[in-house]
């Protein structure tokens, strides 16, 4: 095997095991909840505060390992992530859960841009970063389906502890992997320190990271309960993440003016493929993790199924969206990227749809078989798509910055996505004229409503995407 092939792999590998960790929680999280006394009212939180945690330290980790190194973030991110999904694993209350899933997530911030800048800087443009790209994409549905099935089989078995000690103990080996097998960051003039005084920009990194904190947390909260929003507290977070907007995009004009270092150039937004793509993505990532989570909770709570028989219902999505993954890598650089991104948009439009019309007693091979195979599509070849298009936009010495970029976006989405469907489900089931709530028929109503906005949103990507990608060209092609 040649350095580039072990270099790649233990990269995929940190994808692969992070993804299967959201896997053991997805399937998992109806019998811990029980084991550890989570209160209802927090039963999204492990999930929520993973993506919360991560999607805020992305840009700071990104722009810290264009300076320091790719090779030293990335290690200390894996050994940080075994730590955690083991302390997941013997959490006994579901503080400790949420705690740990939040460290959790804040160490997968240092992993994920790092492995974009790796794969970039060991492959040339053209087919062979489109394959490295989409396989990084790739190894995360097989990861997550294995947590699935994995969690589904030993919480009826040896227990759901056991999935997640085994998954921080590979973990753990891959952090020895990576200490042998990735190169050893170029050296650079001047120390370290001096570099991330230089070479950071601190304060737009931290206007950034702290706007996405605060409107994850309000998000996070609000799917609780709506009527969260209305506490003080809750008031001032949601005040000062807006507020923050328009004073990163400041920062960033002067910065631009002074030829200073600057996170994300204004300029950038002028480019229409560059702020379509990042539209796309936050639409796509929104709905197809909204599809998962309400999925699994519609074949549990509602079909009355099991842990195990709810899993492997999901399971078509997930292959799906792996062989989409590998195809799209193979393929990019011949198909026209606009037709290929309509397409799978329009496919994956039909999975909510399907799901919002779905009878509560119909088969399983009516709509819901289907509905997993066309949601994961878009997503999917999003991925690849625009891990070229945001990777392009950026010089080389800023590739970690470019994968936290394309990394924040897609997290920010499923924060979005998750809190929105979270709070039409619970608002309509809420509001049914049932006097059980928690009945089969009152959640699906919630449930149904929220496949509904899913389609919604799905259909208002499609004219996004019409509109905005008509000169999107080629892309994956092989630059001299």
């Amino acid at each position: 095997m040649s350095q580039t092939n072990e270099i790649c792999l233990t990269r995929l590998t940190v994808s692969f095991l992070s993804s299967l960790s959201t896997g053991l929680l997805t399937i998992g999280l109806p019998r811990m909840a029980v084991e550890i006394g989570l209160p209802d009212y927090l039963i999204a939180w492990p999930s929520s505060v993973y993506t919360l945690a991560s999607g805020s330290c992305l840009i700071i980790a990104g722009s810290i390992a264009d300076v320091v190194g790719n090779r030293i973030v990335n290690t200390i991110g894996c050994f940080l992530v075994g730590c955690f999904i083991i302390a997941c694993g013997v959490a006994r209350t579901g503080i400790e859960l949420i705690m740990f899933r939040a460290f959790q997530g804040v160490a997968v911030s240092l992993c994920l841009p790092t492995s974009v800048a790796i794969v970039a800087s060991i492959t040339t443009s053209g087919r062979e970063r489109n394959i490295g790209f989409s396989c990084l994409g790739f190894v995360q549905p097989i990861g997550f389906s294995l947590g699935l099935v994995l969690g589904g089989l030993l919480q009826d078995t040896a227990g759901w502890r056991v999935g997640w000690y085994i998954c921080g103990g590979l973990t753990m080996a891959l952090f020895f992997i990576s200490l042998w097998a990735l190169p050893v960051d170029e050296k650079t003039e001047g120390t370290v320190l001096l570099r991330l005084r230089r070479d950071v920009d601190w304060i737009g990194a931290i206007l950034s990271s702290a706007s996405l904190a605060l409107l994850s947390y309000v998000l996070g909260v609000m799917s609780s309960g709506v009527h969260n929003i209305a506490i003080p507290g809750n008031i001032a977070a949601l005040t000062v993440g807006v507020l923050l907007i328009p004073s990163f995009i400041f920062w960033q004009r002067r910065q631009e003016r002074r030829e200073k270092p600057t996170l994300i150039p204004n300029s950038l937004w002028n480019n229409r493929t560059f702020t379509t793509v990042c539209l796309l993505v936050i639409f796509s990532y929104a709905v197809v993790n909204a599809m998962e989570f309400f999925c699994s909770l519609f074949f549990q709570n509602v079909q009355q199924l099991s842990a195990l028989q709810a899993s492997l219902r999901i399971l078509p999505s997930l292959i799906v969206g792996a062989l989409v993954q590998v195809s799209t890598g193979l393929l990019i650089h011949r198909v026209p990227a606009f037709y290929l991104l309509l397409v799978s948009m329009i496919l994956s439009a039909g999975a909510p749809l399907l799901m919002a019309t779905i009878s509560v007693h119909q088969p399983y091979w009516f709509n819901a078989f289907f509905a997993q195979l066309v949601s994961p599509v878009s997503a999917d070849i999003l991925f690849t798509v625009g891990l070229l298009v945001v990777s392009d936009v950026f010089p080389a010495r800023m590739q970690a910055l470019a994968g936290a970029v394309f990394n924040t976006v897609a997290q920010f989405g499923t924060s979005v996505g998750l809190t929105i469907m979270a709070v039409i489900a619970a608002s309509i089931t809420n509001g049914s004229k049932l006097q059980d709530k928690n009945s089969p028929d009152a959640l699906m109503s919630g449930y149904r409503a929220s496949f509904w906005a899913a389609f919604t949103w799905m259909g208002l990507a499609c004219l996004i995407g019409a509109c905005g990608l008509r000169k999107i060209g080629m892309v994956g092609l092989k630059r001299d």
